[in-house]
């Protein structure tokens, strides 16, 4: 309770940073954050200690209400698509996502100093992000998607799928008709 009311102030007081933050969230530090004004955090999210999240060249990070996002959290965006996180996602502890790959094709050139390659990324509604997961560029995930522990993930996922692996990919998927999770 006492953490969530001094994460509660920090995001009162780290407001006029950010392009918006709805309420009740709160925020826990430590909190490490490049250009926040391309941050908008939406109402009751709530970020555990350890986030680091970055906006470069005009890129935007919304996060839709009622998300809950582990420690340890690295979010960056560039460029000029949004990387959305759905409402009511759960999203655990050291979880990488991103819009960015550094391109790396320019021989003697290093690669930080080569231009960034943005691709569309959004996270559904009401998906669940496992411990160490990483969502690449690129990566689309449907609604109640559930990606696997230290999954590395890119690509179109349909909604209601379960997503494992180095690379990912989906086990089982919500069959509406039996109502049933089924393997793939």
């Amino acid at each position: 309770m006492f953490i969530r009311f001094w994460g509660l102030i920090r995001a009162l007081i780290l407001s006029p940073f950010f392009l918006k933050i709805g309420f009740p969230s709160y925020i826990c530090k430590p909190l490490a954050i490049y250009r926040p004004k391309g941050i908008s955090i939406g109402k009751k999210v709530r970020i555990q200690p350890g986030a680091r999240m970055e906006t470069h060249n005009n890129g935007r990070i919304e996060i839709h209400d009622d998300v809950s996002i582990g420690q340890n959290f690295h979010v960056t965006s560039g460029g000029n698509e949004n990387l959305v996180i759905g409402k009511k996602t759960t999203i655990l502890g050291n979880v990488f996502v991103t819009n960015i790959d550094h391109d790396y094709r320019k021989i003697g050139q290093h690669i930080l100093k080569q231009p960034f390659i943005i691709s569309k990324t959004e996270i559904g509604e009401n998906c669940f992000i496992g411990y160490g997961a990483c969502i690449q560029a690129g990566t689309i995930l449907g609604k109640q998607c559930i990606v696997g522990a230290n999954a590395v993930v890119r690509g179109i996922f349909p909604d209601y799928c379960v997503i494992v692996g180095v690379p990912a990919k989906i086990i089982k998927k919500y069959n509406p008709e039996t109502n049933i999770w089924e393997r793939v």
